[in-house]
């Protein structure tokens, strides 16, 4: 389809690129300054709601350095925080004068401490754990105050450590067990041997853990300063560190070895937030996203606890050739913990492509969509993108048959915007899709303007808290349109901000330091037709299902310092009227799903788990220990009944890749494991349904009815 882009969200990058940076001088030749100022100096001018640097910004980046670099408030005492709080309302005051006095005490009492920490270790590790003792520890960071003094210290330290262990110590209980099982004349280890073991493997760990630590240099502590002020304006603007950059442009490509996921800091390790499809983890299935990484091994050798690790290293720990194993230990969604081994690969490309399948019920034959993400070869726009391998799906689930569609765009984390439009022009005659603006520029409007309509028929699309981005505008044009039917969680993710990379040697008239990095900065937000945003509240299904993630922040709202929800005036555009009662086919659906006993089961499981996470409080007796770990299996088990679903309905290829089969296997494995899964969801299920009544409420295509903004 054709469309009118704009180049208005050019402007702001040319315009702060084109100006060499010569707004200050410099007495001293501080590279550290030299980049503060110019990260600076490019978010007042470029970011699109840039943030007064004042005292209360100042506080917030006081708050959030210290609480990223002691997440778990081990290394400073009470005293070091009455010391830095000196310059709680400073830091703003430092930035303007390129003054990093802030971080460099923050950093020299950090160095400080860590090495007070390391005896710390050794010694609380020296004596034996009593898990008879009836206590407990309270996980909540947040809520805990910084140790008053040494001996404070030493027992946040002890109570750390012993939990820690208790988790390996279980694990020697049960192998013991095991071993007896397995063979009768096994001479069973005492506990206290058991006990030592368990000591030491925790000792070995956090030897590795400052091993690690030891080798980062100063300029490494000083760029989580940086971003952490760069962190204060939104969630998604970052700045790159040289090889980071590196990193961020191969990511970009896709081409990269690792177990396929992404990952967000939390204070107990890395929580993993997206699966990447194609990927190890995906094709594992034994993580999901919720997850938290707490230790990090390599095949054969002792796991590195990642807690308090900055997620830069964490990273680095858990990435490795192909073919490598990593074995990492989590606590899952529901809190158990659990060892996964993953063996990193090369993503798989393919799976991250567009797929589809027909589906069969009740002698109707409609078809299905799957697109993981909206990809597109930036050098060659015409090499291969997702718009127009969704057209060639269409064209082919055409030629089988179907009598409507259903567009999967769960866990889609966006993507090119330019596919959106396009794709989106698919199935309507012609109109705006989504409106794009500027930092005080007026909105512009990005518009399908090819009136063919390939696919006129029902449409369905299938969301839940993971779509975001260009997903959320595909899902909320369509949804202003009344074109199609949006079913899944109560609302998407929310990010309705848009970002472009900016390098910083690009803005330095003369560079004498070399490369300096990029700028990944939020220039633009995006508006639906009806004029509301994306922003943070994403888009609200037309039939609300629960998900196990129902209760659980992991969207926009669950990000620092996110961008707020606003709107602006709607554009022109006109209704489809393809269908006869769109509101009574919602109604049909919601009612349908209020009594199906599947859903009833996900919700119920929904709300164990965010009961499961809302537990911050963790005995170190190891009976309770393993009561609590025994009830929490046990219930999770219980809902191990929702992968048993069977919908009754029957999916199968089409006959392009029914041919390919037959010199494929992997494909055809590959997608036998992808129809068994989608025959046990619920909601594609209900989409089918969806699509059934449409069809019945279907008449005569492209009949509109106007709606002026």
């Amino acid at each position: 389809m054709k469309r009118n882009f704009a180049l208005g969200f050019l402007v702001i990058l040319i315009a702060v690129a084109s100006c060499s940076f010569t707004s200050k001088s410099f007495e001293s030749s501080d590279k550290d300054k030299l980049l503060l100022d110019l990260i600076t100096y490019v978010l007042e001018r470029g970011h699109y709601e840039p943030k007064d640097i004042n005292d209360d910004f100042s506080a917030n980046v006081f708050d959030d350095f210290i609480d990223i670099i002691d997440p778990t408030k081990r290394y400073f005492l009470k005293e070091d925080i009455l010391e830095f709080e000196q310059y709680k309302f400073q830091i703003d005051d430092q930035i303007k004068n390129t003054d990093i006095s802030f971080f460099n005490i923050v950093y020299d009492r950090l160095m400080t401490r860590m090495n007070e920490a390391k005896e710390i270790y050794q010694v609380v590790l020296s004596d034996p754990f009593d898990y008879s003792v009836e206590e407990h520890i309270d996980i909540d960071y947040e809520k805990v105050a910084f140790a008053a003094s040494e001996k404070e210290l030493t027992e946040r330290w002890r109570k750390q450590l012993k939990y820690a262990t208790i988790g390996t110590y279980d694990s020697k209980i049960k192998d013991e067990d095991q071993n007896v099982k397995n063979d009768p004349a096994y001479n069973k280890r005492e506990t206290d041997v058991l006990e030592l073991e368990a000591r030491e493997a925790t000792e070995q760990t956090l030897d590795e853990f400052f091993d690690f630590i030891d080798d980062l240099e100063r300029k490494d502590w000083f760029v989580q300063y940086i971003n952490t002020i760069v962190d204060e304006f939104d969630p998604h603007t970052y700045y790159f560190a040289p090889d980071d950059k590196d990193k961020f442009d191969i990511s970009m490509s896709g081409k990269f070895e690792g177990i396929g996921a992404r990952l967000q800091k939390k204070p107990e390790g890395a929580k993993i937030v997206e699966i990447i499809s194609g990927g190890p983890v995906w094709r594992d299935r034994q993580l999901e996203v919720g997850d938290e990484i707490l230790k990090v091994g390599q095949e054969g050798e002792l796991p590195v606890n990642i807690v308090g690790m900055r997620l830069d290293d964490a990273i680095k720990l858990i990435k490795g050739p192909k073919g490598t194993v990593v074995d990492l230990t989590v606590r899952k969604v529901d809190g158990s913990i659990r060892e996964i081994s993953i063996t990193r690969d090369v993503v798989e490309l393919e799976e991250s492509y567009a797929k589809s399948a027909t589906v069969i019920k009740d002698q109707n034959k409609f078809g299905l969509i799957h697109l993981p993400k909206f990809y597109v070869d930036f050098e060659d726009y015409t090499e291969r993108n997702a718009a127009t391998d969704v057209a060639k799906e269409v064209e082919r689930l055409k030629a089988e048959g179907i009598e409507g569609l259903v567009l999967d765009l769960r866990d889609n984390g966006g993507g090119s915007l330019k596919t959106v439009v396009e794709m989106a022009g698919l199935f309507i005659k012609d109109g705006p899709i989504v409106q794009v603006r500027s930092s005080g520029k007026d909105k512009d409007v990005y518009e399908d303007k090819d009136e063919r309509i390939q696919w006129d028929g029902p449409l369905v699309i299938l969301v839940n808290e993971l779509s975001a981005s260009a997903s959320e505008i595909l899902a909320a044009a369509m949804q202003d349109y009344k074109r199609a039917i949006v079913i899944g969680s109560k609302q998407t993710f929310g990010k309705g901000t848009v970002q472009n990379v900016i390098p910083l040697e690009n803005i330095v008239r003369s560079n004498e330091y070399g490369d300096l990095g990029a700028i990944k900065l939020t220039t633009q937000k995006f508006y639906r037709i009806n004029g509301g945003s994306t922003q943070l509240e994403g888009v609200k299904s037309d039939v609300v299902v629960p998900d196990r993630y129902s209760y659980i922040d992991l969207g926009e709202r669950d990000q620092r310092n996110p961008l707020g929800w606003d709107k602006i005036s709607p554009a022109n555009y006109d209704l489809w009227e393809g269908y006869i009662d769109y509101e009574t086919t919602i109604a049909n659906s919601t009612r349908r799903m209020k009594s199906n006993e599947q859903i009833k089961l996900i919700e119920e499981n929904a709300k164990w788990l965010k009961k499961q996470q809302e537990k911050t409080s963790v005995s170190l007796n190891y009976n309770i220990y393993k009561n609590e770990e025994q009830k929490s299996r046990s219930e999770s088990e219980y809902f191990e009944t929702i992968s048993d679903y069977d919908s009754q309905l029957t999916f199968e290829s089409l006959q392009y890749e029914t041919e390919l089969f037959t010199q494929d296997q992997v494909l055809r494995e590959k997608r036998d494991r992808w129809h068994q899964d989608l025959a046990r969801d619920v909601y594609v299920e209900e989409a089918v349904n969806v699509l059934k009544d449409l069809k019945i409420n279907n008449i005569e295509k492209g009949k509109l009815a106007s709606v002026k903004g």
